[in-house]
């Protein structure tokens, strides 16, 4: 049996979960009214059932910022739309700089260095 907790804690989830597709569903219907159901980035277009696939992508990732004129809306299909995501994810890792194990030198170390004088002492 759940616990009164587990029980305030899933009502809460639930509402969460219902308030977020609500708002889902008004932006996504604006938008699917202000724009062509065309990618932005790969051209593709949708119909049908195929619609679904079209997804409403918020530029400044700020699914809050809802704008009426949908300045903050771009419709990606949904392999654009996790690509967006992905580099975002990959540039933000490289964007953090370099590790504790750069030099910082740039990379001007030389490995050879001293091999000239091995190889002759070597070879005398």
């Amino acid at each position: 049996m759940a616990s009164t907790d587990d029980k305030k804690i899933n009502s809460i989830l639930s509402e969460v979960h219902k308030t977020r597709k609500e708002r889902e569903k008004t932006y996504r219907e604006k938008a699917l009214k202000l724009f062509p159901w065309i990618c932005g980035h790969c051209g593709r277009e949708f119909e049908g059932k195929r619609l679904r696939e079209l997804t409403v992508h918020h530029k400044d990732h700020n699914h809050d910022n809802n704008p009426p004129d949908g300045s903050n809306w771009e419709l990606l299909c949904i392999y654009c739309h996790d690509n967006v995501h992905s580099r975002d994810q990959v540039a933000d890792a490289y964007s953090e700089g370099p590790d504790d194990r750069s030099s910082g030198k740039g990379g001007t170390a030389n490995p050879f260095a001293g091999l000239g004088d091995l190889l002759k002492g070597k070879l005398d």
